[in-house]
Parts: structure tokens; sequence; C-alpha cells
């Protein structure tokens, strides 16, 4: 038992030994695969260098890149399609917090950058992502086989399109005219969240020529987890401050945007959660049966049980302080 226990620590610090080390790499990719250039104009420069310095917490990076590597592409193919993928959330999320938008005031931890560059320079920084982001994308599967690259840029444009991303936040924009209910809101969700699971999962198996099987399970993984981090973020807004989540909060009530939380209640919205938790661990347990060397998708589903956590103490201090 001892040399077991000894064996896991091991292996446990070697992964975050590596974590450690893809991070640290993928850090300095995000700032160095669009490096604003001598000859850029300089408040374009400036709000692109801001959006640059404030990458987030890069655990998506993080997966899509030892997706990648796990499905046999090389090393800085990996890189730029996880750069990539990051570049266009991190657009979407500059596009979402404009006044003509979600009107929010901070992101990351940082004031949105519409606030110091205006609405100009916010828009002209994320065009800016997505121009380099598909470039990358292009590169990364440029090795690929021709059927694995045409389904891998269909699936991307897919998530993105009309179909994926633009819809969900049109759907959200004008969620007034909808049923505000939970059928409701988790079509936009799976426009937009899940959209975005499921390029970080299923692209970077896609582009390395994955099984069929294993894609389904990414698939459904993807939908468990992209409506669990929705309703999360749902409740987050509800509940928490904007020094406790970094950014803007309190705003879908008053914009009357989707919510679960405000659909269906928040302990309603809180068992949904753990109920999509406990569905899509059946799915991830069947993937690592058949696939151990992606054991590394543990993290990313430890993130989201750490905003369980928090969203229950949350939600109980809520309850408590609810009670007449």
């Amino acid at each position: 038992m001892a040399q077991r226990n000894q064996a896991a620590e091991l292996e446990d610090s070697g992964n975050a030994a590596i974590a450690s080390a893809a991070e640290d790499v993928l850090r300095a990719a995000f700032r160095e695969r669009l490096a604003p250039h001598a000859q850029l104009e300089a408040h374009l420069g400036a709000a692109l260098s801001y959006v640059l310095d404030h990458a987030g917490s890069m655990v998506r990076p993080r997966i899509i890149y030892r997706m990648a590597k796990a499905h046999g592409i090389e090393e800085q193919a990996a890189i730029d399609l996880a750069i990539a993928l990051e570049y266009f959330h991190t657009s979407s999320l500059i596009f979402d917090d404009l006044p003509c938008m979600d009107n929010a005031s901070m992101r990351r931890g940082a004031p949105c950058v519409h606030l110091p560059y205006g609405e100009a320079g916010a828009v002209l920084a994320a065009l800016a992502l997505i121009n380099r982001a598909y470039a990358l994308v292009w590169r990364a599967a440029g090795g690929c086989a021709e059927p694995v690259r045409r389904d891998a840029l269909a699936y991307l444009e897919r998530h993105l399109g009309v179909n994926g991303l633009l819809n969900g936040q049109s759907l959200d924009l004008n969620y007034a005219s909808l049923p505000h209910t939970l059928e409701s809101t988790e079509r936009i969700a799976r426009g937009k969240t899940v959209s975005l699971i499921a390029l970080t999962l299923v692209l970077p198996a896609l582009t390395g020529g994955a099984e069929p099987r294993t894609l389904q399970q990414l698939e459904r993984i993807s939908l468990c987890w992209g409506l669990a981090y929705q309703i999360a973020d749902d409740l987050k807004d509800v509940l928490d401050s904007p020094a406790a989540t970094g950014k803007t909060t309190a705003r879908d009530e008053s914009l009357d945007r989707p919510n679960t939380a405000l659909a269906i209640g928040v302990q309603a919205a809180r068992e949904r959660l753990e109920r999509l938790l406990r569905l899509g661990d059946r799915a991830l347990n069947a993937l690592l049966t058949a696939q151990p060397s992606l054991q590394f998708l543990r993290e990313f589903r430890s993130s989201l049980e750490d905003e369980l956590e928090r969203v229950v103490r949350a939600t109980t201090m809520n309850l408590i302080g609810a009670r007449p």
C-alpha cells in the first residue's frame, strides 16, 4: 500500500511538473504569437498589448496542448492550436464585454479593454486575435491528411459561426423575447459555452486523427462540462462580487440575459450543476478506461469541482441569509 501511495504521489508530482512547464510555454506563446510590431499604429498596439498581458488562467490552452500531443500532433503545431483557440476565446470575451453587448467593466481581474482604449480599439484588437487565430489553425492543420484537415476546419467553422457561437450570442442578446426557462437558457449555453468547450476537447483530437468513438465521448463530455460551467458562471453572477470573480457580476438580471439561477432558482441550478457533473464523470471514466493517456482531463474536471465547491458555499450562505 505504501509503495502504491508513493507511486501515485510521484505520478501526481510528475503531472504537476508537466502542467507547470506547459503553462510557462503557453503563456509566452500567447504573448509572442501576436506580438505588436514597431510599425503598428500606437493605439492599436497598446490595446493589443493590454489584451495579451491579461491571459487568464490558461487552463483551456493547457488542455488543448496536451490533447493535441496525446494524439500525435508535433510540439509547435500543438502550441499553435492551443494559442489559436485561446485567441478565439479571448476575442469572444472582448466582444461580449462591449457596451453594445453586456457593457461590462471588469474581465480577468482588470478593466475591460474598451475602457482604457475605447470601443474601436477593443474591436480592432479582437479582430487581430481572430485573424491570427485562423492563420495559426491553418498552420497547425497543415501537416494533416486532407480529409482530417477538411473535417477539422469544418468543425471549427460550425462551432464559431452562425450555427454555434454567433447564434448563441445573438440569442443571448435577444433573450428578452424568449421564454425564461431552463430549455431556452441551455439552448444559448449550447451555442456559446458548449461550443468553446467542444473546441477545447474535440478539435485537437479530431486534428490528431482520433477514432470516432473517442470523438463521441469527448462530445458528450463537452456538453456536460459546458452546461455545468455556464451554470457555475450564472450562479457566480447572482451570488458573488466582482472582487471574487475578477469580472463584472450582477449583470444578467439587470440586462435581462439568460441565467439558469434566475430561470429556475439558485437551489435548482445547483442541483442541475451537480447532475451534469455526474453525467460528465460517467463519460470521462469510460473514455479514460479506453485511453489512459488522457488522464490529464481530470485537471479540467478538478477546476469544475473547485467551482462547484465555491458555488455550494455561496449557495449555502445565500439560503441561510434568506431565512426569516
